[in-house]
């Protein structure tokens, strides 16, 4: 079974990409996120062609903000929109999506992005956090968290660590917020599987970020042990990045049980500009 987990940054814009990306590497389950359409309208969209590829589809959106999905070519079973004791800002948002997929529950999650450290959107997030993990943790033995956690789990995972000083995503009480969602029982299966590498999944659209790769890694698949135990392969598809019109996330690829491209590495293909020094590359914001 393949699992793809991509942030689209709105469907709508992203449908020339999409549709294409989903023939070329076939996965059986995809979560998506950001897809920023109602529940309707995702329908009229995409419906059609979803169906004609042999995809049920699990969607919990809003228009113009937000939305997750859930696509799968292999069942779509006790689906439930939304996360239980969620707290919102100041309603619910269409943040998370759950359903059964040949038996492993998958979820997937577009974590509140945190805005500015000690903010009241930075304190939503870690609740909202902390009712994810509640509800993984009462959650079945098989499990698959997928999505955008706007959260780098350690320094490894950004292109500068000084770069980020002051900045969400990389603050202690967010990673907390990580490592006690993974501590239920958790895997990172992309770092679990390429320890040592360089490895991103996010890079401003803005200052040429991405051909100097300058990114950070926020999309996560987490999997029980279970799950992680049937990992094959797990890499991100650098090449969905690339190209006219991309979303400013890559998808990550899972494979269970089997791995149809091999045991591939986590960049696809290798960065057009390795390392930079540190200190030397800023983000765009902070010009």
């Amino acid at each position: 079974m393949r699992v793809a987990t991509w942030n689209v940054n709105s469907v709508k814009q992203r449908l020339p990409r999409l549709l294409p990306w989903l023939d070329e590497r076939r996965p059986d389950v995809v979560c998506l996120q950001e897809t920023k359409l109602a529940d309707g309208a995702f329908g009229d969209l995409l419906g059609a062609e979803l169906a004609d590829r042999g995809y049920e589809t699990a969607v919990h959106g809003e228009a113009s903000w937000n939305g997750v999905a859930i696509l799968s070519r292999v069942g779509l079973d006790d689906v439930v929109p939304g996360l239980a004791g969620a707290p919102g800002f100041p309603h619910p948002e269409a943040r998370a999506v759950a359903a059964t997929c040949d038996g492993v529950r998958v979820v997937s999650v577009y974590v509140p992005n945190g805005r500015e450290p000690g903010s009241d959107h930075y304190e939503y997030k870690l609740a909202w956090l902390a009712a994810l993990r509640d509800s993984v943790a009462a959650g079945p033995e098989a499990t698959l968290v997928c999505g955008d956690m706007n959260i780098a789990p350690t320094d490894a995972d950004v292109f500068d660590p000084d770069a980020y000083a002051g900045e969400t995503h990389v603050t202690a009480p967010e990673r907390a917020a990580l490592a006690e969602l993974q501590a239920v029982g958790l895997h990172d299966v992309v770092r679990d599987r390429w320890p040592d590498e360089r490895v991103f999944t996010y890079w401003d659209y803005r200052a040429g970020m991405f051909h100097r790769d300058l990114g950070m890694r926020i999309d996560l698949v987490l999997a029980s042990a279970p799950v992680a135990a049937r990992v094959r392969a797990a890499w991100v598809d650098r090449k969905a990045r690339k190209g006219k019109g991309p979303s400013d996330h890559a998808p990550v690829i899972v494979d269970l049980d089997q791995a149809p491209d091999g045991d591939v590495g986590p960049v696809v293909p290798p960065p057009s500009a390795p390392v930079t020094k540190r200190g030397a590359a800023k983000l765009p914001q902070s010009k």
